[in-house]
């Protein structure tokens, strides 16, 4: 089908289709979701087990251990990583990529089905969980004012997080921190001991007597009544009054037993922004909504529930996903934006027509908004990767347009009517725009089937970039013929310049150039050579990492007090540090967490599992409002917290995008000898901690956490008719309490917890004097049924594909982490370690390597690709040979550029050195088909290739210069989340320059040899 000539026939039905293109691209432009990221599934799940009670050596061996054993026969697994600790058991299961998750977790619950009957009775049934990064909270509140502990609580879990969680795309609203009502029942022991009463009768009866119970239903006179029965206490005082059965069968009021409060639960954990208690809330957004929107609609409800509120409460913004997804977005937008003018003044540099300008960028926005309506088929969200591949491609959208522009503009000139100039001149060069789009889009192929994180992150800008040259190859065979036919004017009738204009005297510098070029080919060719082989020595200097730190202005921080330092101490220590983090010019918040709770990527809602446990979520100021970036303020906050003593920290900036990968340097040491396993892992961790750049290298040795055990005389248990189950529940039940039922009065549900006053559970002694109820003689000390020791146990076992490891990580700063990697590699390499240890390379280092062989293998496919579409267009396997050359030619400007940046070699670069792939090859595939075509038309070969490079030299200069500035923007790396595509920009700005330069002089050298070789 002969597209320009039915285009330039048929202009309204041409202009008809585009404007419904350009309607459906608007539509589909705003049903397109706004997120940080593309969607990404990883193929790992986790199957968590409670063992109450049990301590982290039972729980391995009763618990982890089956479970490891049962799911190692499930298919697809890689890896299986374990941690057992005090009652729960948490087993980690990695898959290969592309596994079906919903199969896999299937069959993984198939396989615990046939142990589960091996478990302890005392276990729960484990529960199979997959991890998804879209579950990740998008935001993050802290609800502060002048008000209680206690009421802060109280409106953060009853005021705002229902109200939150109502809003569309919502899916929970997690809370943190604050004082919980709780009434608290407080036996004393020998109450209990002498009226022979255990606190197991006491929470019974508290849960039997506070009822509402339906009765059913009565009729009288001809209407139902429901029936109701109502036992609930009505106040604290009713509770004490409760009468209880002594062993003598009299009765004993509760209060006579036990103090009965009306107090708070335990602290468990504090939190504070700037140094003030608050309470925290996190908001997790359902899996399909826009993380834009979704964040509007919260940002609005906080307005109103602040006015409902009243005066006196703050509900402060401490992490917003969305803000920096609309920085991003919108930095990508003006970056493309600018990129797309540079490339407009380019074309009128060269063109001198403003109207022949206006008919090639018409093609930029055309082809943008129609790649929308391919984007929103495909089901793909605006992200800063998608986003990312059209600001790429913005100069590359020309391209095509220029060509055939260029040609149409050259035969009238020669003096041809516009119709006919356009016609010929569009399918003159459609079949090599055709060739090098596809060439372009080709690469981008085996990106698709790769495997691994590089593949989910990076498909997103590969089909983008793909859909938009399509729409702008269609608007170049189309619509640019049909303007041209009707807007160009005849450029006969125009007044010839006086002289002659700056291109036509660089055409014969550089025709005579290229004439030298071709009689003194050896040495041309020997000095590229040197060239090439030079550029390779600048790869140590560069080095490598897996993908560039993004500054989002977020730093987190975790601090270990030495074991068993309690929550009040560690608050009083935390203080300190935080005053000191908060004067900090770029530090606009601190948000503190100490004690139990849970941590989440992107915010952490409580710190680790003790009180000697602490996390600081610490923001910084916008980026265009501080000097120094989140690594550089991650240093000054190391440097405080060095001047801390008896705290182990770990500091890092958050990074959404490095820290799905995990630890800059993680290294598996796996063996059974835990013994020798603890000895090499402290010695390579002090081998690591020499090596500069490493910070906070640390191992997963555990620290031994003191604590009494309960050791039970079974045969003293025997004959006093206990079992171990009884005595456990009795201690458990003296020490933790017992939730017996809850309290409800004035519109709120209270606790009521039954144990033991604090006195009787502060010490040894008194825990030995713990009553305990035998049915052989009456209230015993539990001294009488077990011995109580002062022990020590780790927190936690860990073990990896059914072996214990122990892993040393850290962070890695100032460095790119290859360099730092091959040095913790010659580190391991003189170390004697015994051969019953296995060492392992894990974390971001195994991600690197696994990317870099899977991009390596999709460079080299898409080389072929390329190469086969090329032999396509020629008919010939010698002439794509010669365009070839410019692959290596431009590896110089891409070594290059990235020492001289200050980038490294990583994924982004490596997917922009496939992209190249692909683009360098565009002008040398015009060139090399336009001096087939002159020696078609009988020129002589020498004659032809210096004719070709005169001709195609502005056609050239122009697609090079336009893609190369429309891309500086973003190799300049300026503005949020622009450091993802700074290092893929720069590889192709760098490498397209030296490449479109030596093309103009080594192509036509290669040409000679490979037509040489069919002679």
């Amino acid at each position: 089908m002969n597209l320009p000539r039915l285009s330039i026939n048929r202009p309204i039905t041409v202009l008809m289709l585009t404007a419904v293109v350009l309607a459906l691209g608007f539509v589909a432009f705003r049903g397109l979701p706004l997120d940080l990221l593309p969607s990404l599934e990883f193929p790992v799940a986790a199957v968590i087990t409670s063992y109450s009670g049990a301590g982290p050596r039972e729980v391995e061996n009763l618990v982890t251990r089956p479970i490891e054993q049962a799911l190692a026969t499930v298919g697809n697994v890689t890896n299986i990583y374990s941690t057992s600790s005090r009652g729960q058991s948490i087993v980690v299961v990695e898959f290969n990529w592309g596994t079906n998750m919903d199969f896999a977790t299937l069959e993984m619950r198939e396989r615990i089905d046939l142990v589960s009957g091996f478990l302890p009775d005392e276990a729960d049934k484990p529960m199979v969980v997959t991890f998804d990064p879209a579950q990740i909270p998008v935001m993050a509140l802290v609800l502060e004012g002048d008000a209680s502990p206690q009421r802060l609580r109280e409106l953060a879990v009853d005021v705002v997080a229902p109200r939150l969680e109502r809003l569309e795309g919502v899916a929970s609203v997690g809370t943190a921190g604050g004082q919980e009502r709780q009434i608290q029942v407080l036996a004393r022991p020998s109450a209990l001991q002498a009226y022979g009463v255990t606190l197991e009768q006491i929470a019974q009866l508290l849960a039997a007597e506070n009822i509402n119970l339906p009765g059913g239903s009565v009729v009288e006179g001809g209407r139902e009544y429901l029936l109701r029965t109502s036992g609930e206490f009505q106040s604290v005082e009713e509770i004490a009054a409760l009468r209880i059965p002594t062993a003598t069968g009299a009765q004993v009021a509760l209060r006579d037993l036990a103090r009965v409060e009306d107090t708070f639960a335990d602290v468990t954990e504090i939190t504070r922004l700037n140094g003030n208690p608050s309470v925290g809330l996190s908001i997790q957004k359902e899996a399909q909504a826009n993380t834009v929107e979704v964040a509007r609609r919260v940002r609005a409800e906080i307005e109103r529930i602040e006015a409902d509120l009243g005066p006196g409460y703050r509900l402060l913004t401490v992490f917003d996903q969305a803000e920096f997804i609309e920085l991003s977005i919108q930095q990508l937008v003006e970056n493309a934006l600018v990129g797309a003018v540079l490339a407009g003044l380019v074309l009128l540099l060269f063109l001198r027509n403003l109207r022949a300008t206006l008919v090639v960028v018409l093609s930029i926005p055309i082809s943008v908004i129609a790649t929308f309506v391919l984007v929103y088929f495909a089901g793909i969200s605006l992200n800063i990767i998608s986003l990312g591949g059209l600001a790429l491609g913005v100069g590359m959208l020309v391209d095509n347009s220029i060509v055939v522009l260029e040609s149409i503009f050259r035969h009238r000139t020669e003096g041809k009517p516009a119709r006919e100039a356009a016609d010929v001149g569009a399918r003159e060069v459609a079949m090599a725009i055709t060739a090098s789009t596809l060439t372009t889009v080709a690469v981008f192929v085996p990106v698709l089937f790769i495997e691994g994180i590089a593949s989910q992150i990076f498909r997103d800008l590969a089909l983008t970039v793909a859909f938009s040259l399509t729409a702008s190859l269609v608007v170049a065979v189309t619509l640019v013929p049909l303007l041209s036919s009707r807007m160009l004017a005849d450029p006969s009738v125009a007044k010839p310049p006086a002289t002659r204009t700056p291109l036509e005297r660089i055409k014969d510098v550089y025709g005579r150039a290229l004439a030298w070029t071709l009689r003194h080919r050896r040495l041309v060719a020997l000095l590229t050579t040197l060239a090439v082989v030079g550029s390779l020595s600048l790869v140590p200097r560069i080095g490598a990492e897996f993908i560039p730190e993004t500054d989002q202005g977020i730093i987190t921080m975790t601090v270990t007090m030495p074991v068993g330092t309690p929550l009040a101490e560690t608050s009083q220590v935390m203080e300190r540090l935080e005053a000191e983090i908060r004067a900090i010019p770029e530090v606009a918040t601190v948000y503190s967490t100490m004690g139990s709770g849970s941590s989440n990527l992107g915010f952490s809602l409580g710190g680790g599992t003790g009180g000697d446990q602490a996390t600081l979520q610490i923001t910084l100021v916008p980026l265009d409002e501080r000097s120094r970036s989140s690594t550089e303020v991650a240093e000054e906050i190391r440097m405080l917290a060095s001047r801390v003593p008896g705290i182990e920290y770990s500091v890092s900036a958050a990074n959404m995008m490095v820290s799905l990968g995990g630890s800059p340097i993680s290294i598996e040491l796996r063996g059974e000898n835990e013994v020798q396993l603890m000895a090499v892992a402290e010695e390579l961790a002090a081998r690591i901690r020499a090596i500069p750049g490493t910070r906070e290298v640390e191992t997963s040795i555990d620290t031994q956490r003191p604590e009494y055990t309960v050791q039970i005389r079974r045969e003293r248990a025997g004959e006093l008719g206990l079992t171990a189950p009884q005595i456990a529940s009795a201690v458990q039940t003296a020490v933790d309490g017992k939730v017996a039922t809850r309290f409800r009065g004035g519109g709120e549900e209270v606790d009521v917890l039954v144990r033991l006053v604090p006195e009787a559970r502060q010490n040894l002694d008194a825990l030995s004097r713990i009553p305990i109820a035998s049915p052989v003689a009456g209230m015993i000390p539990l001294s009488e049924a077990a011995t109580l020791t002062l022990t020590s146990a780790p927190l936690s076992l860990n073990r990896s594909n059914q072996a214990r490891v122990i892993s040393v990580t850290g962070q890695v700063v100032g460095r790119d982490l290859g360099s730092v990697m091959q040095e913790v590699q010659r580190e391991i390499e003189a170390m004697n370690i015994p051969a019953s240890i296995q060492v392992d390379y894990t974390g971001q280092v195994e991600l690197m390597a696994e990317a870099f062989e899977q991009l390596g293998l999709a460079l080299i496919l898409a080389v072929f690709l390329v190469y086969a579409i090329m032999a396509s267009q020629f008919e010939s396997l010698r002439h794509p040979l010669a365009v070839m050359f410019t692959m290596p030619l431009a590896v110089i400007g891409v070594l290059f550029g990235l020492w001289v940046t200050g980038h490294t070699i990583n994924v982004p670069s490596l997917i922009g050195i496939i992209l190249l792939a692909g683009i360098v090859v565009n002008n040398a595939i015009v060139l090399v088909d336009y001096v087939n075509l002159l020696r078609r038309e009988g020129m002589a070969r020498e004659e032809a290739l210096i004719e070709a490079g005169r001709t195609r030299l502005r056609p050239i200069l122009m697609t090079a210069l336009t893609t190369i500035l429309g891309m500086l923007p973003l190799a300049l790396g300026i503005g949020e989340g622009a450091e993802i595509q700074a290092p893929l920009a720069v590889a192709v700005v760098f490498g397209l320059t030296f490449a479109t330069f030596l093309t103009l002089f080594i192509i036509p050298l290669a040409y000679q040899w490979t037509d040489d070789l069919g002679r």
